[in-house]
């Protein structure tokens, strides 16, 4: 297989708040924190109803390797542990705390103590640190790495490639600083030699910043990318900055790459500094609904519907709203979802924007295949689909696909692509499981 370095689509920037610094919301009377804010285990509830709690107390456990711990965002009372909703359509529990209205720092908030790459690991697992460009997976699992050797480069991803969302481009401009501090922490304790900083050229900006800030270190390469989405998809970002493909079935590792987001850099350093853990994140509200767009700092369970009040509220009935971008973001069932760990942007749109394209038969233009950074065949795909032909779902790689939605972007007929991507993986899985029992 092999990866074209410019296949994508070109989709609108529309980074209506990319030039507006992010701003620190009051915080609000509740907080919804759920247990599982990112992949693997959900966390164990340390806390009960009753319980007092501060900002940065540990309200929940991690639960294995592949779990992170979650703390508390603001200071109160811990009013239930209740079921919540999720986009996904599971339920998982959440601790709802009512604030006092003080935001009193916990007194177990202080700087751990990192002298070696043992203990540097163990304090970014108790930072509760998960990918915070929007995967969510927890970074100590990312960053131990058995043989540091093995590690020829780091990407700090700060592409940032889907419409609206500008987060990332405020932690590049505000958090500079500390962005370097998280690249000098990971040369120091995971003995890289090696880290690329990845931006689309349509942040000059960025760019800019990245240069000046890393003039003195000759191990940092900062590279301006062309903006064609999805440029920040992990296997694209690896291709166009170091030309390494990552095989099927495989990690960024084993082409000797891990590839972090710049916000999860900087967050990393604030941590080793200061000792306090994730609790608030910055939020990118935007959309064809909202009234007034910016960057938000908001704590970690604030509810979707105290967020965009934060925001002057709407400016027309919202009919979709996103976790993430237009591209890959994932609806919401309402207004009282929490932001979690991972949401890098909020996004509301209105009947015009959320209205889906209407569908008619596939006309085999082949442009879903030209696009596709993948090369996939996202037509054949289908049509297997459609025959239940598990066979050729595998031989044509459907579980390579990132479901980035360029196919679906660029398809005249409004084919569904994407979501029969998906139902295309659950029926090869489901396959194997079978062929497993027998």
């Amino acid at each position: 297989m092999r990866i074209f370095k410019l296949n994508g689509v070109h989709v609108p920037h529309r980074k209506n708040t990319a030039a507006m610094p992010a701003v620190k919301m009051p915080a609000p009377a509740e907080v919804a924190i759920p247990m599982s804010m990112h992949i693997g285990a959900p966390a164990i509830p340390t806390v009960k109803p009753g319980d007092k709690v501060c900002v940065g107390d540990i309200i929940g456990q991690a639960n294995g390797f592949i779990s992170s711990p979650i703390h508390a965002s603001i200071s109160g009372t811990v009013k239930k542990i209740e079921p919540m909703l999720t986009s996904s359509g599971s339920y998982v529990d959440s601790v709802v705390i009512e604030s006092d209205g003080t935001m009193s720092v916990s007194e177990s908030v202080c700087p751990p103590t990192v002298t070696s790459t043992e203990e540097f690991l163990t304090a970014v697992r108790d930072s509760g640190i998960v990918g915070l460009g929007g995967a969510g997976f927890p970074t100590t699992a990312k960053l131990s790495v058995k043989d540091l050797s093995k590690i020829e480069a780091v990407i700090v991803n700060g592409a940032e490639c889907e419409p609206y969302i500008t987060s990332d481009t405020r932690t590049m401009l505000d958090d500079a600083e500390w962005i370097k501090k998280g690249v000098s922490l990971l040369e120091k304790y995971l003995k890289v030699k090696k880290v690329i900083i990845g931006i689309e050229n349509n942040k000059p900006e960025c760019v800019a910043k990245m240069h000046e800030v890393f003039s003195g270190d000759s191990a940092v390469e900062v590279m301006a990318l062309p903006a064609m989405y999805p440029q920040g998809g992990e296997k694209v970002l690896i291709y166009n900055t170091t030309g390494k493909v990552v095989p099927e079935g495989g990690l960024p590792i084993d082409v000797g790459t891990i590839v972090i987001n710049c916000t999860t850099v900087a967050s990393i350093a604030k941590y080793i500094e200061t000792g306090m853990p994730l609790v608030s994140k910055c939020v990118t509200v935007d959309g064809s609904a909202v009234k007034e767009p910016k960057n938000v700092i908001a704590p970690i369970g604030t509810r979707l519907a105290d967020l965009f009040a934060f925001c002057g509220g709407f400016k027309a009935e919202p009919k979709k709203v996103l976790y993430g971008g237009p591209m890959m973001g994932i609806a919401v069932p309402g207004t009282d979802v929490p932001i979690l760990k991972n949401t890098n942007a909020v996004i509301a749109l209105d009947e015009h924007d959320a209205k889906p394209k209407e569908h008619t038969p596939c006309i085999n233009c082949g442009k879903c295949v030209d696009c596709c950074p993948l090369r996939l065949n996202p037509v054949a795909m289908a049509k297997a689909f459609a025959r239940k032909d598990v066979g050729e779902l595998e031989a044509l790689k459907v579980n390579l696909c990132m479901e980035c939605g360029c196919c679906a972007f660029i398809c005249p007929t409004g084919q569904p692509l994407v979501e029969r991507h998906r139902l295309s993986k659950a029926l090869v899985k489901a396959n194997k499981q079978k062929e497993a029992k027998k």
